[in-house]
């Protein structure tokens, strides 16, 4: 690294909380798939910022909003209505099924999970929730109550409401822990930080069964695989489930923080003035911002491109797993949510470091699991030799 990376690595060390492990880069400018550093080297981006670049980093229509609307209005308090918050509200309704027809709009996916919890505390009165284990919700105390990650739940136990966790995946454990204390069920339709696991066919229609049998709320989780991710709008779309509550988040707001839950009309009537709140709630800066995300997607074709790209990158991974069965297995996700499991524990703990060595910002997630997220219009003459490049360094 050069001498500007060390000097800020120096400066952050003496004022920073250090609760966040770095990996050797300042970054600090970012076009398209593609970011450059303190010192003036470029990569290619294959984590779209935890996924939340969806088209990519600076997107010139994403700039010359936020600046215009910045020269108008940044803030004023959710007493009063504002025009990019009721568009929002009308172009986001617009995308998901019909019978969501409520949204509230925060800063982050764990407000957004922490608001669909209350509502469906208000809406069945009750106060136990289900997850899954290796799920990943959030970390507001909240959200931690149903993180199906011991390793962040455990240091907060005493302070955190007690979930219940079965496996991803299995209707009869779901079935077994549902009962009439169950507020919801909360469940991500791909697992995302949890290894990019994609629920099995059959297992979210089980669940809405389930979970309507009991008067419980489904809850889906699309924080990371919404907003087109997996060449849907919503990775419900693949099972046609309806839930009473989706929460987004990451890739709504095109790197500017917004976040959502939305609802059903049946949800939505069980609240009250004042059950739900936030200063930055609606932000109309924020909201401007992923109405341009939204309108980009939309008219670039964004939805369909992730699918077909996507659907070629995946059995690009598929036939290096089969070719190299010592090195890697199990290619899976859907659109530009994918994942491959690396078998050398070893070699993956240090994969995301090597790559910077070869230009390439990549994340490996759940020890071992390669994860790819780039932004949903990464051109191609990035995205493949970005990904032969790392590749390669599964197999070094």
């Amino acid at each position: 690294m050069g001498t500007h990376f060390d000097e800020i690595a120096a400066r952050e060390a003496r004022v920073f909380l250090p609760v966040v492990k770095r990996l050797p880069v300042a970054i600090v400018e970012g076009r398209g798939a593609r970011v450059r550093d303190a010192d003036g080297r470029e990569y290619v981006d294959l984590t779209g910022g935890w996924g939340v670049t969806a088209i990519g980093h600076s997107h010139p229509a994403l700039v010359q909003t936020i600046a215009e609307q910045a020269g108008r209005l940044m803030q004023t308090t959710n007493l009063f209505y504002t025009v990019p918050q009721l568009d929002l509200c009308e172009r986001l309704l617009g995308v998901v099924p019909d019978a969501l027809t409520r949204c509230f709009f925060v800063s982050s996916g764990a407000e957004a999970m922490d608001g669909a919890l209350k509502l469906a505390h208000r809406a069945t009165g009750r106060t136990q929730f289900v997850s899954t284990t290796q799920s990943f919700h959030g970390r507001t105390l909240g959200a931690l109550s149903i993180i199906g990650q011991e390793k962040h739940r455990a240091p907060y136990q005493r302070i955190v409401q007690e979930g219940c966790f079965v496996p991803f995946g299995d209707l009869a454990a779901a079935r077994r822990a549902i009962d009439a204390n169950t507020a919801a069920f909360v469940v991500e339709p791909v697992q995302g930080e949890g290894g990019v696991h994609v629920a099995p066919d059959g297992y979210l229609h089980g669940l809405r069964e389930l979970t309507r049998e009991a008067g419980a709320l489904l809850v889906l989780d699309e924080i990371q695989s919404g907003i087109g991710r997996t060449g849907k709008w919503l990775a419900l779309e693949y099972s046609s489930v309806v839930p009473d509550v989706v929460t987004l988040g990451k890739g709504l707001g095109g790197g500017f923080p917004i976040a959502a839950f939305l609802c059903t009309e049946d949800v939505a009537k069980t609240v009250s003035l004042g059950d739900h709140g936030g200063t930055y709630a609606g932000n109309p800066l924020a909201c401007a911002a992923a109405n341009t995300v939204l309108r980009v997607i939309e008219e670039d074709g964004l939805v369909a491109r992730t699918a077909e790209l996507g659907a070629r990158v995946l059995a690009h991974l598929a036939r290096f797993a089969a070719a190299h069965p010592t090195a890697a297995a199990r290619a899976r996700g859907r659109g530009l949510l994918l994942g491959m499991d690396l078998l050398d524990a070893d070699a993956a703990a240090t994969l995301s470091r090597r790559a910077i060595d070869r230009g390439v910002l990549v994340n490996v997630t759940a020890g071992t699991v390669l994860r790819l997220f780039p932004a949903l219009n990464i051109p191609e003459e990035d995205l493949w030799p970005a990904l032969d490049a790392v590749l390669e360094l599964v197999l070094a």
